[in-house]
């Protein structure tokens, strides 16, 4: 048999270390289709000059294009036969990519658990990207849960990972020749700094994106994520096609400009869930909060965490969780990040 069922979740195995197939070099063609794709605008990413002002030598790659492309390099051996992917932990950026760079894929499974029905369970893989040099530009974990092949296969030992609720600010890597001293804020798009921030403060982005089948499908292919979920519409008792996860963050992500336009570079990824499934038709709309704020030893550089909710539309705003712990209707997206801002 020539052709690739995936992985089960009985196919996996404590301390297993996968390579993934097919590395990709990255252009000014993912950058041009990931802005098509998303009302992304950051300055830092879209413009050389801005970016040399700012000490890099070009504008690199939008942080979720190296991410996106790591992860679905990753698909294939960890998330074909997926139900959902359920959350991440641990993400850091660890350098910038840049036109030309190739980026390939290696993760290892951290932990299993079968979960009670007996037909999927949940894998934990830390992935890191690499570049042509074999130096790393990022990190992260996940987990997801996957369908057994055989709902007879006994189940493993369970696994489940200790992982820390955030990436400390110490941990977190600022590109090498970074400096916003002479940051433009006017080109920026908006006069914020880390300093008028407020530990809690919420921050409704206040625009909304309609997705529809062909944005999805097109960011998928784009990214060569191969999950059934995202492309068979038989693959689901619903007969839809659910949008890939990735989509939701970068459109989330790319809404709040409207509010964190000097938020520019995203070094840290400390947590997220995906609460709720969207589907073409449904219009998505974000906030943030204020979680953190410290300083980084670059010059004019300061870190700030936030909390990036997207919601379906007619959602009350800044709704999260009720008095049960339990999310909101309509909560899509809770994802926990540190960006790069000017002091």
């Amino acid at each position: 048999m020539k052709t690739n069922r995936g992985r089960f979740f009985e196919d996996y195995t404590i301390g297993q270390v996968i390579a993934h197939a097919v590395p990709r070099t990255v252009s000014g063609g993912e950058r041009a289709l990931y802005h098509a794709l998303y009302p992304a605008r950051g300055a830092l990413y879209s413009s050389d000059a801005f970016a040399q002002s700012c000490g890099l030598a070009c504008a690199p790659m939008d942080d979720l294009i190296a991410f996106h492309t790591v992860f679905g390099k990753t698909v294939p051996d960890v998330s074909l036969n997926a139900v959902a992917n359920l959350g991440y932990a641990e993400g850091r950026w660890l350098r910038p990519v840049f036109a030309g760079d190739t980026l390939r894929a290696v993760s290892e499974v951290i932990g299993l658990k079968q979960n009670s029905n007996g037909k999927t369970g949940v894998v934990y893989v830390r992935t890191r990207g690499l570049n042509q040099r074999d130096e790393p530009v990022l990190e992260y974990v996940r987990w997801v849960m996957v369908r057994k092949g055989n709902p007879d296969a006994p189940a493993p030992d369970t696994v489940v990972p200790d992982l820390a609720g955030a990436v400390p600010a110490k941990d977190l890597v600022v590109p090498e020749g970074l400096d916003f001293t002479r940051y433009d804020f006017s080109e920026a798009g908006e006069p914020h700094r880390l300093g008028d921030y407020e530990l809690g403060e919420q921050i409704d982005h206040v625009d909304g994106v309609t997705v529809e089948e062909v944005d999805h499908m097109l960011a998928t292919r784009l990214w060569q994520n191969t999950a059934k979920v995202h492309f068979d519409a038989t693959n689901r008792e619903d007969g839809k096609r659910l949008i890939y996860g990735g989509h939701v963050i970068s459109l989330a992500r790319a809404l709040s400009f409207n509010g964190l336009a000097n938020a520019q570079m995203i070094v840290g990824l400390n947590a997220g869930a995906h609460v709720s499934p969207l589907f073409a038709g449904d219009t998505v709309r974000a906030w943030s909060q204020v979680l953190d704020i410290a300083p980084t030893a670059a010059p004019g550089v300061g870190a700030i965490r936030l909390r990036l909710v997207a919601v379906k539309h007619g959602t009350p705003a800044f709704s999260l969780k009720g008095a049960d712990g339990k999310y909101a209707q309509g909560v899509l997206l809770d994802l926990d990040y540190w960006a790069l801002m000017p002091l």
